[in-house]
């Protein structure tokens, strides 16, 4: 789940209700570092989640499996996500958050390290069954934690930073995965990501602070989001703006390889392009939901949707195609923030119980549009699958524009 950076959203939505764990009055570097390390993991976090997004051509020829077949790296990290999230948030909420983290961390650079060492497809799902769990209690529990490792009254600088290295998993962890897998081969780009893993697990045991939990997540706090009507439309619409754009995200590759004819130096490029775009996507995004949320939704769907439906159409075209592709990063960096957004100010007395609730619809949407989406590609084309993402995505809008009430900022 890649995520909005809560400096656009004032009240930070899923920050945890704590006292700072630094005594201290003023910021200094022991919090930058601190708080630069969890980043650091929340950057590896994204990068190993979408790295096959990325390397399903060569891993689909290497391990003899269609390319539908092979999006199944993005499909089993984010269904046990999504169920990992509510686990997480439940069973873990007593212990230590930097003991939580830690784990966390070893089980990715072990899911790294059997994606190295996979001797067949199998193997290779299995290992990024941890990458889920991992994801899960990183999305509940990790961007929770800035709040408390940053000494200032609104208590969102230190979720920003944490939230940059989300951004810049899309923007530069994928691309930079990519480009190794092209050169190296794509197990050396599981072996580069599970290394820079091991560093920042260093660094978190290192520099980051002890972080009691400070209240405890029960059962029965899980669907606390599900009691607000407009919270409810908000899961829905993450749901289908979420699924919608894994229809088509997770074949993005061979789309452009097969449809628009690039070569690995132009996908990976594209790759580029589009985390980039979504850099400033997530600032105008925050601006559009700090106005009105309904408008926010509404634009954000039809951005989404309508690059994919002209792919489809057009994707021959190189030039065209990068524009397009451009556009649609743009509106994806957008997504995540205006879907938090929603959410927030629909039950701001909810959100933080309700966090794991929110992390899961969006992985279960995530899970279901890229085996669906890997469905039609091996069936109908990729092709097709833009058309079914725009089609999806496009939903949301008119049930943003006419169920939509929520108040303003």
């Amino acid at each position: 789940m890649e995520a909005g950076l809560p400096s656009e959203v004032e009240e930070a939505p899923f920050a945890e209700t704590s006292t700072n764990t630094f005594a201290s009055g003023r910021i200094t570097l022991k919090h930058w570092l601190a708080v630069m390390s969890i980043a650091v993991v929340s950057f590896m976090m994204v990068t190993t989640e979408y790295l096959p997004v990325g390397l399903i051509p060569s891993m689909a020829a290497d391990l003899g499996v269609t390319h539908g077949v092979a999006g199944l790296t993005v499909t089993v990290p984010a269904l046990v996500a999504a169920f990992g999230a509510l686990l997480v948030s439940v069973l873990a909420s007593r212990f230590d958050r930097r003991i939580v983290l830690t784990g966390l961390t070893v089980m990715l650079v072990a899911a790294n390290a059997i994606a190295v060492l996979a001797p067949s497809f199998a193997v290779l799902v299995a290992g990024r069954v941890l990458v889920g769990v991992a994801l899960g209690g990183f999305w509940t529990i990790g961007i929770a934690v800035g709040p408390r490792l940053m000494p200032e009254p609104t208590g969102t600088r230190g979720t920003t930073v944490i939230f940059s290295g989300i951004s810049l998993g899309t923007i530069a962890g994928v691309p930079a995965g990519t480009l190794i897998g092209d050169l190296l081969g794509w197990r050396a780009a599981f072996g580069a990501a599970g290394a820079v893993t091991v560093v920042a697990l260093v660094a978190l045991a290192v520099f980051v602070p002890p972080l009691p939990a400070n209240h405890r997540t029960r059962w029965r706090d899980l669907p606390a989001l599900l009691s607000v009507s407009q919270a409810r439309l908000g899961l829905l619409l993450a749901a289908l703006t979420f699924g919608g754009v894994f229809f088509a995200y997770p074949y993005i590759a061979p789309f452009l390889a097969i449809v628009s004819g690039m070569g690995p130096a132009g996908i990976n490029v594209m790759l580029l392009v589009f985390g980039g775009a979504g850099f400033f996507g997530n600032i105008i995004g925050g601006w559009m939901a700090g106005r009105s949320n309904r408008l926010a939704m509404a634009v954000t769907s039809i951005t989404l949707a309508t690059p994919v439906f002209l792919l489809a159409a057009y994707g021959e075209s190189k030039a065209l195609t990068s524009l397009l592709v451009c556009i649609w990063g743009l509106a994806y960096g957008a997504l995540s923030i205006t879907c938090q957004s929603w959410v927030a100010r629909a039950a701001p007395g909810e959100i933080e119980r309700g966090a794991a609730l929110f992390v899961a619809t969006i992985e279960i949407a995530v899970a279901f549009g890229a085996w669906i989406g890997g469905e039609v590609v091996d069936t109908l084309g990729v092709a097709t699958t833009m058309i079914v993402s725009g089609a999806v995505v496009m939903l949301a809008t008119p049930l943003s524009l006419v169920f939509g009430r929520l108040p303003r900022r």
